[in-house]
């Protein structure tokens, strides 16, 4: 910080690295952005490590707080919505009266306060996005909370942020229009790190989703609700944008769940063994076809929702059309978001930008499609980089094997930049305190019988440490498969989704358990002590080649002469599988066994690359040499 440069710290868990890098930025004078990639992190340094700086260490500085806008209640959007109250859900209706008393009371407006459901989905009809926030224009702008909340952040010596609201405020600062949303500071720290680049990719592009669509229609209605002299053409108009809306998006759902829409190799019949191109790209679950619909837009998407598309983009422009002369700014801010809408839409369709990958996805209710930067690394380059002379990357998780390369290739660290590079192992004895086990009789994941054979050794494993297990699939299909194949363990069953995650936690501690999970709990979770004894992995975390995303990174790497499948792919889920056996060790008294349930982790060539990038443990090939091991104790 001093020295106005960049560093590249990976530090393992129980490291105090949060603390090593909040001292200096306190020290340093400038005004430093902490951002972080989960809540957890973020509640543990507010809660936890600023105020020890100041009561412990006898620190001075000022901190603050800042959440996305969609986080805090919208003083406006919610008397609206006190006026005619209307509910996503029946059993939402429940909590509206506690709602409306909190928000009578609240000094923050921050939604953790009223622990509301994780899926409440009323919540968006009560707080206010960039898109629908009247800014200056608000009549509640001065008592507006998220307003409050910038006005302190602008007075911090150290702003704690995450990394979605750190790249939603770059990408909007570094656009045509020019909008900020955090403060001016001179240094960034990213814990988390490893995160980044995902999150970047998320907001250097576009997208447009039949959310969208349906909230410009609800909030144009409730904009005219005091304008009878509208109220007729405004139902019309709202009224077919949203019938043009659920069949453009229906049609588009239509086309991405067709076999077509995906290359062989990520359709279900796929092989287990795929070779595009005479490529090795390896076969993986992380995010797989069967939790959501991810395909890439082509014509053969598109083209059969061509009609539909018109008529949408006519339904948009007509109600652009008949606010254009509105004099008040709700008015005025429906026509723009009606007209913004369309460019985007009409940009995401058209697919004209070879340097961004068209994709389009099925998840729950909501169809989205985007239009999403192929490499991250030259943006971060321009948005970041040159505007920023002091950034810290850190995280627990950053080399692989041994090796910044993949980090910094990523991320657009290129070689020629002047970045410090520091590796910190963590107080953890890793010989002593974990064992790795991956049978090497198993059948490969993709083989028949590989769940009921992997479900035998499950049994096997908690047996050895008395359940107290997490077993972490990469695929909601696997965890399903697992949970049903593990019926009869003589142990408390938990499953991911059966209930908000802190209530499956304090369950898994409350007795020994086994839980079954996907990615949500494969970093961001702390169990310290017994009550987590084994890990289980259910495959190499390989993203799917099929993932629009990943499929047209390896092809920019085939075409630049490289090897994407020891460039991207191996260094990408050896990461990941470090993810989560790092769930494991969390203090020095913890101890237990990971098990990797893909034997091309000891039968393959590229398995050497997984174990160097995963702690040094003892390496067990039988689930007898297991037993062995935790028999003898630490």
């Amino acid at each position: 910080m001093a020295d106005r440069g960049y560093l590249v710290a990976e530090a393992g868990t129980g490291t105090g690295k949060t603390l090593a890098y909040l001292v200096p930025a306190v020290l340093s004078g400038r005004r430093v952005i902490v951002s972080t990639a989960t809540k957890t992190l973020q509640e543990q340094i507010w809660g936890k490590d600023i105020p020890l700086l100041r009561e412990q260490c006898g620190l001075e500085f000022s901190a603050a707080y800042l959440k996305g806008r969609s986080n805090y209640y919208c003083i406006e959007r919610g008397e609206a919505f006190a006026r005619a109250p209307t509910f996503a859900a029946r059993d939402e209706a429940a909590l509206w009266p506690r709602i409306e008393a909190w928000a009578r009371e609240t000094e923050t407006g921050d939604r953790s306060e009223i622990d509301l459901p994780d899926q409440f989905h009323t919540w968006r009809d009560l707080s206010a996005t960039t898109e629908n926030c009247l800014g200056r224009e608000c009549p509640h702008h001065e008592a507006c909370f998220v307003t409050r909340a910038r006005a302190l952040a602008a007075q911090a010596d150290v702003l704690l942020v995450n990394h979605h609201l750190f790249f939603a405020d770059l990408a909007m600062r570094t656009s045509r229009a020019g909008v900020e949303i955090l403060p001016e500071h001179d240094v960034v720290v990213f814990d988390e790190a490893h995160a980044i680049e995902d999150v970047a990719t998320e907001y250097f592009g576009l997208q447009v989703s039949s959310f969208r669509v349906d909230e410009l229609s609800r909030d144009a209605l409730r904009a005219v609700s005091d304008r009878p002299d509208l109220g007729t053409m405004m139902k019309e108009a709202t009224g077919e944008l949203r019938k043009a809306g659920e069949r453009f998006f229906q049609a588009v759902a239509d086309g991405l769940r067709a076999p077509a829409a995906a290359p062989p190799w990520a359709r279900a019949s796929r092989p287990s063994t795929p070779r595009p191109r005479g490529g090795r790209y390896a076969q993986g679950d992380r995010g797989s076809q069967d939790e959501a619909v991810k395909a890439a837009l082509t014509e053969d998407v598109l083209e059969p929702a061509g009609r539909e598309y018109h008529r949408l983009d006519g339904a948009l422009a007509t109600l652009r059309d008949l606010l254009a002369d509105a004099e008040n700014p709700p008015l005025q801010q429906i026509a723009r978001r009606a007209g913004e809408l369309r460019v985007e839409l009409a940009a995401v369709t058209a697919m004209k930008e070879p340097s961004r990958v068209y994709f389009g996805e099925v998840r729950g209710r909501g169809v989205f499609l985007r239009a999403a930067p192929i490499d991250v690394a030259e943006e971060l380059q321009e948005r970041l980089y040159r505007r920023t002379d002091t950034v810290v990357f850190t995280s627990a998780t950053l080399a692989a094997q041994g090796r910044f390369d993949y980090f910094r290739r990523q991320v657009g660290l290129a070689p020629e930049f002047d970045v410090a590079e520091a590796r910190f192992a963590g107080p953890f004895d890793f010989t002593r305190q974990a064992a790795l086990v991956s049978p090497a009789t198993l059948p490969e994941p993709n083989a028949p019988g590989f769940v009921d054979a992997a479900a035998e050794v499950i049994r096997e494993l908690t047996s050895i440490t008395g359940g107290r297990a997490f077993v972490l699939c990469t695929s909601n299909r696997n965890m399903l498969a697992f949970h049903k194949a593990c019926r009869g363990l003589p142990y408390r069953i938990l499953l991911q989704g059966e209930r908000p995650k802190s209530r499956l936690l304090e369950d898994f501690k409350a007795e020994p358990s086994v839980l079954f999970a996907t990615a949500s709990f494969w970093e961001g979770v702390d169990v310290p002590g017994e009550a987590l004894s084994l890990v289980v992995i259910d495959r190499l975390p390989f993203a799917p080649p099929g993932d629009p995303v990943i499929a047209a990174r390896l092809r920019a790497l085939e075409e630049a002469g490289r090897d994407g499948f020891s460039e991207l792919q191996v260094p990408a889920a050896a990461l990941a599988l470090r993810q989560g056996f790092g769930r494991l060790v969390r203090t020095r008294e913890d101890r237990g066994l990971v098990a990797v349930l893909d034997r091309r982790l000891v039968t393959k060539g590229y398995g050497r690359a997984f174990l160097a990038t995963l702690p040094k443990t003892p390496l067990l090939k039988t689930v007898d040499e297991a037993r062995r091991w935790w028999e003898r104790g630490a």
